[in-house]
């Protein structure tokens, strides 16, 4: 939960607001109490969106779906007003984890403890259908823990069997891997009916007995065609609950049992359910319960008197477990629009997997908490690797140098030399070693692979802020809640060579799409095609195959489409020097642009004086740059502790692992003043509600477990073969604009 905003009410219609559950492009959910006392999630919609008369009758239908929903183990719904001019519902608040959460914390559950709660959601979709309602998104993030069994929740979605949507009619409803494969084709509302809930039902089940989801996972397009037309796997699933999953996932609706059947088959729902959970998971849902239950009401925001009686309250539904706010490249560069003409906002390698150093606390009686450092110390990454490792030193000094600090924090180092099977190993190592409870340093996707299934096994936080992972190619790793990826997306960092196209007016833009760098490169050129076409700029596609070396068709393409300025949409030093060369050996002159991955001493050799001038968009930035005191102060630190010099940028990513060691710092101090035990379970679940102000960014998520402030967005130049840093993007736009100034 965050706080209230100051911009919130404090009320609505009589429920005082506690704080923020999550918060979206429709609306708000807040965590309130209501006029009896009890804890309710009220959602409220944005009043631009409840003048929309379309939108207003889906709000009007979905309150009117609440009305129908019953039965024990969904979450009861305890008024709602459709007419408001905000209009909002409320539903009762449950404070326990959800099952997607409890899977990536606990792992697969026993299967005594899923027939339990299968046997309950089968239940609670009985009770729907009964009432005539399909539900449509089951899966795991939509399912709450309380300590007496689960509760269904986000009706969202949920409509009459048969009903006509108000949907695009060839919109695909649902989440795959999830939807059945009725709904996968986009079937129309009349073939989507109960049997598609219990197959997603079935889906759940083999998900949270076995660990596996039943088609996989990769990018949308696979698992759809999967579900569609292969069979699921289900081989992690015991023996004794296989048949009946398989009965689930039949592709005939017809052939599905009901969910009373299901239900009865896994056992009914009589018995206990606490009791056959996993370990500290019960005390989990108690820690959050008494959390709430003490939360002190907020000092007052904006006052919204509560409305007069309208009668009986109209039953709702709770939706705002899914409600996401997904930030795009593209919805960032929109932001940009103003820049065309208005005025911006102003130590040597180790042995595999050892120990290379620690700095341990000398304060006596105090606690001492361990921050391990696993990065690359010797490999192709290594000056990376030790930017990171004196980031996290230099905080951890300082943290224990403050007077009134409740405990001390020490460093453990290992190399891993951005080996991926060094990494393993590696990783394996430290999760044995319980004094660590949080990990800092991976510098390639592939290190991160390898070694962040260990670390969630052993609720262990492993942040990562010198590399990032592609959400197309690794959602499963992106989605774990120990794996903290503390940057803006890879696919984000093309705002800052945009940037520059806007501020100096580039009527034509082109885009050379690397395809050995996969789903990035379209990403990027989709996302440039999409923000700069709607601004006035023509963006022109070359594309280059992965298994040439070959850039000169591809420059000479750009050249002849009269553009002005080009990015490379990839990843690779190597190939980003090739294109550079080509570009300048076909006569182009405008200007080039890149992301952070391929700013690497690479591509400055390999394409000597043609990559002069090209920009870069970064997620790090120099902090000797910037002018806030914190800035001042770190620059001034680093320098004397590490001895660089003033002439000389402060090195990579070591602002930024510095940062988030104090992050992590923050977080303990948290957990221990409300009286918990600082251990890596605590740490894992606190950090992702923690929103911190660091030396050079904030650092925070939302609810989808996505990085948060994904417009911190730095940019570098290259100027005299030397790289430079120009500060935020929209810094870098008022320099660029000045310079149009002065040369018109």
């Amino acid at each position: 939960m965050r706080p209230l905003h100051r911009s919130d009410p404090s009320a609505v219609a009589g429920h005082r607001l506690l704080g923020r559950l999550g918060a979206g492009g429709m609306g708000v959910v807040y965590l309130a109490r209501t006029p009896g006392g009890a804890l309710a999630a009220v959602k409220v919609i944005r009043a631009e969106h409840a003048a929309d008369p379309a939108f207003r009758e889906r709000f009007r239908r979905e309150a009117r779906t609440a009305e129908r929903i019953t039965g024990r183990w969904a979450v009861r719904v305890l008024g709602a007003d459709p007419e408001a001019r905000e209009p909002w519902l409320a539903t009762e608040y449950v404070p326990g984890p959800s099952l997607a959460e409890t899977l990536a914390l606990y792992g697969p559950l026993p299967e005594a403890a899923v027939r339990a709660l299968g046997a309950r959601l089968a239940d609670a979709l009985a009770a729907l259908h009964a009432g005539g309602l399909v539900h449509r998104d089951v899966k795991p993030a939509n399912v709450l823990l309380a300590v007496d069994g689960p509760r269904l929740i986000d009706f969202g979605i949920a409509r009459a069997a048969g009903a006509t949507a108000l949907t695009a009619t060839d919109a695909m409803i649902g989440t795959p891997g999830y939807l059945a494969p009725e709904q996968a084709r986009a079937a129309g509302a009349g073939e989507v009916g109960p049997p598609a809930d219990v197959f997603a039902l079935g889906c759940v089940l083999a998900y949270v007995v076995g660990g596996e989801r039943p088609f996989g996972t990769g990018t949308v397009a696979a698992v759809v065609y999967r579900t569609v037309h292969e069979e699921p796997e289900l081989g992690a699933v015991p023996g004794s609950l296989r048949p009946l999953v398989a009965a689930c996932l039949a592709k005939d609706p017809a052939a599905r049992p009901t969910a009373e059947a299901v239900r009865d088959a896994l056992g009914g729902t009589e018995g206990p359910v606490g009791e056959l959970l996993p370990p500290g998971l019960p005390a989990l849902i108690a820690e959050r319960s008494a959390r709430v239950l003490d939360l002190p009401v907020p000092e007052p925001t904006a006052v919204v008197p509560a409305p007069p009686p309208r009668g009986p309250s109209r039953r709702a539904l709770l939706a705002g477990g899914s409600a996401a706010l997904v930030v795009t490249a593209g919805a960032l560069a929109a932001r940009l629009s103003g820049l065309i003409g208005g005025t911006g906002s102003g130590a040597a390698g180790g042995t595999d997997g050892g120990v290379l150093g620690s700095t341990s606390a000398t304060a006596g009686n105090l606690p001492t908490y361990t921050i391990g450092v696993q990065t690359d110390l010797s490999g192709p990454r290594e000056a990376d690797g030790r930017a990171q490792e004196r980031g996290v030193r230099l905080a951890v000094e300082r943290f224990n140098a403050r007077p009134d600090r409740a405990f001390d924090l020490a460093v453990k180092v290992h190399d891993d030399a951005g080996d991926p099977a060094r990494a393993a190993r590696t990783a394996a190592a430290i999760g044995k070693d319980r004094a660590v409870l949080a990990v800092v340093g991976p510098t390639s996707p592939e290190v991160v692979a390898a070694a962040a299934e260990t670390y969630q096994r052993n609720a262990l936080v492993y942040a990562s802020v010198a590399t990032g992972v592609d959400v197309g190619v690794m959602p499963d790793i992106v989605g774990e809640p120990s794996y903290f990826e503390m940057r803006t997306p890879v696919e984000v960092l093309s705002l800052g060579f945009s940037t520059v196209t806007l501020a100096r007016k580039l009527s034509r833009v082109a885009v050379v799409e690397d395809a050995a760098a996969g789903n990035i490169a379209w990403a990027m050129g989709t996302s440039m095609e999409d923000s700069l076409t709607g601004l006035g700029t023509t963006v022109s596609r070359h594309q280059v195959d992965a298994e040439t070396d070959d850039f000169g068709p591809a420059a000479r393409a750009v050249k002849a489409s009269g553009a002005q300025g080009v990015l490379y949409a990839g990843l690779s030093p190597a190939r980003a020097a090739r294109c550079a060369r080509a570009l300048a050996a076909a006569g182009f002159t405008g200007i080039c642009g890149a992301v952070e991955s391929v700013l690497e001493p690479g591509f400055l050799s390999g394409a000597g004086a043609a990559a002069e001038g090209w920009y870069f968009g970064t997620s790090y930035v120099d902090p000797a740059v910037l002018t806030t005191p914190s800035a001042k102060e770190f620059t001034a630190a680093h320098r004397a502790r590490w001895g660089t010099s003033a002439a000389d940028p402060v090195e990579r990513y070591a602002a930024e692992a510095y940062d988030v060691t104090l992050a992590i710092a923050e977080t303990m101090r948290g957990v221990a003043a409300n009286g918990l035990a600082v251990e890596r379970g605590a740490l894992t679940r606190r950090l992702r509600e923690l929103t911190y102000e660091g030396v050079t960014k904030k650092y925070g998520f939302d609810a989808s477990n996505g990085f948060l402030f994904r417009n911190q967005v730095y940019v570098h130049r290259v100027e005299a073969g030397r790289v430079r840093c120009l500060g935020h993007y929209e810094k870098a736009a008022e320099k660029e604009k000045e310079k149009r100034t002065r040369a018109s």
